[in-house]
């Protein structure tokens, strides 16, 4: 009697677990009466759990003891009938929710269910990956997100994006440092290899053919002849170009980026300058580093650019607008001001950072900062720092901000020598627009600098806008891109360098051990 009791007890649980892991009672009766879908999907039971009937032939063949007993009391019975009801009518409702699944989802669905199958089979073992796995939609056993189409957004993890070539290329852009004669042998050494024995087509700007230094170079005329030369704000190349390659530092890579307002072609930096944080590459072997560029199959960091536009006489243009709403909480709503007004001077995309100071005022700059239309803070200071990742390792960094890696999709807001002790440097979404304004009250203008050029004057009615641009610069990488990364971060900024803390010779001399 104690055993049968006992068996009688554990088969309670076991329909008891089945019932919460099937979903609720009036859920399932529900769908067993009108078929219908309830509006937040339950979560899906652990088949795992459920064991099927044995068969016949299994039936004869188990010990007397697994055998179900017909002296079950009726009160089972019912219970047992219950719980195959809710079975089955989770089974239908698990069905209709993967017919009704978006297309998008589905995909979601089984890369997170492989991915947590995979996590689950070795746990000892991770992917690399550089974005952190896919979220669970579901919270507990009834909340989820709320499926909407228009937020299913399919993004390549970093670490597999690898360069490949649709056809070969042919045009390559070589970008010198200027005013450094060093790198005149460079870069005649790299235009022959690519004339002479990749039969490349090589554009340079006209400043740099027309150099004295290579003019009175007799063996280079011939591969001087054959190069195109262009001039910044006269051609336009943004569509014939398939490589950068540059020799310098990091400025370098910075006025390539400018050059193209559009779509970059891949740019591959060598370090012949003076810091290099952003040119991985060692001239030494650039033969052999181009010829596998060239074969593809390089590994390349996406380095978001910022999309700024600089909107000026907002307040002549526009109507007088209306007394601002009182504030809630410290912001004002969306629409109090008239952003869409004005004219549009000017539109950069900038790779580095957008800084806005006080010029050569000697007073204070004070400047409002908002996010998608809402006023933040008013920055009073020396200025504002709003950079991309990979700005955050050069102004912001001296300004005080965290060194963010360039797959991080971010954007840095770090002031400049703040009058307030509690502002610190803030990290928001990719996806926002800043825009800065003077503040009604501030005593002097702002100038404004886009990666340390075109800087000009921001008067009372300007504004500048700053969002994340759809066009990032595809830098190639040397190794990897995180091993690059740390690398720059040793080599040009000593990060964590210091002098080494000797060992104790002998541990009882330390005066933390126990006795």
């Amino acid at each position: 009697m104690r055993t049968e009791s006992v068996r009688g007890h554990v088969h309670t649980v076991m329909l008891c677990l089945i019932s919460t892991l099937s979903g609720s009672g009036t859920i399932a009766r529900m769908e067993n009466a009108t078929g219908s879908t309830p509006s937040r999907p339950p979560a899906a039971p652990d088949r795992s759990a459920v064991r099927p009937a044995p068969s016949p032939d299994q039936r004869s063949d188990s010990p007397p003891k697994h055998k179900e007993r017909p002296s079950k009391s009726p009160r089972r019975r019912r219970e047992g009938k219950r719980s195959q009801r809710r079975g089955g009518g989770h089974e239908q409702l698990l069905w209709e929710m993967e017919r009704r699944r978006l297309p998008g989802q589905q995909e979601h669905a089984e890369a997170s269910a492989s991915s947590c199958d995979a996590a689950e089979s070795s746990p000892r073992r991770r992917a690399h990956f550089l974005h952190g796995p896919y979220p669970a939609t579901h919270f507990g056993p009834k909340a989820c997100i709320l499926p909407n189409p228009t937020s299913v957004m399919h993004i390549q993890d970093p670490a597999s994006q690898r360069l490949t070539w649709n056809k070969p290329p042919v045009n390559v852009l070589v970008i010198r440092k200027i005013r450094d004669e060093s790198l005149v042998e460079p870069f005649k050494q790299l235009c022959r290899f690519l004339v002479e024995e990749k039969q490349m087509m090589v554009y340079v700007e006209r400043r740099v053919a027309d150099d004295a230094t290579l003019s009175k170079d007799e063996a280079f005329g011939s591969i001087r002849n054959q190069l195109c030369t262009f001039r910044e704000g006269y051609d336009d190349i943004s569509d014939c170009i398939d490589l950068i390659i540059c020799l310098g530092g990091d400025g370098t890579l910075l006025y390539a980026s400018s050059l193209f307002q559009g779509s970059v072609p891949p740019v591959m930096a060598f370090h012949l300058g003076s810091l290099g944080f952003l040119t991985p590459f060692k001239f030494e072997s650039y033969k052999s580093e181009v010829a596998k560029v060239f074969e593809g199959n390089a590994a390349i960091t996406l380095r978001s650019r910022l999309k700024v536009k600089v909107v000026k006489d907002m307040l002549q243009s526009a109507e007088p607008p209306p007394p601002p709403p009182p504030e809630h909480n410290g912001l004002l709503p969306h629409g109090h001001t008239n952003s869409e007004a004005g004219k549009v001077t000017l539109q950069l995309q900038v790779l580095n950072e957008v800084v806005v100071d006080r010029g050569p005022s000697s007073y204070l700059s004070n400047v409002d900062l908002y996010l998608d239309g809402r006023l933040i803070t008013s920055v009073q200071g020396d200025g504002l720092i709003v950079s991309t990742p990979t700005g955050s390792t050069a102004y912001a960094a001296a300004a005080g901000a965290s060194m963010i890696h360039p797959n991080v999709p971010a954007i840095m807001v770090t002031p400049i020598c703040p009058h307030s002790l509690s502002f610190r440097p803030i990290v928001v979404p990719a996806g926002v627009e800043l825009m800065i304004t003077l503040s009604p009250d501030a005593r002097n203008t702002a100038w404004v600098s886009f990666d340390g050029r075109r800087r000009q004057e921001i008067q009372h009615g300007d504004c500048i806008k700053i969002t994340t641009s759809c066009y990032p610069v595809p830098s190639i990488c040397c190794h990897d891109l995180v091993y690059d990364w740390f690398e720059s971060l040793a080599q040009c900024l000593h990060w964590n360098v210091r002098k080494r803390q000797a060992r104790l010779a002998d541990i009882s001399d330390s005066s933390d051990t126990e006795s």
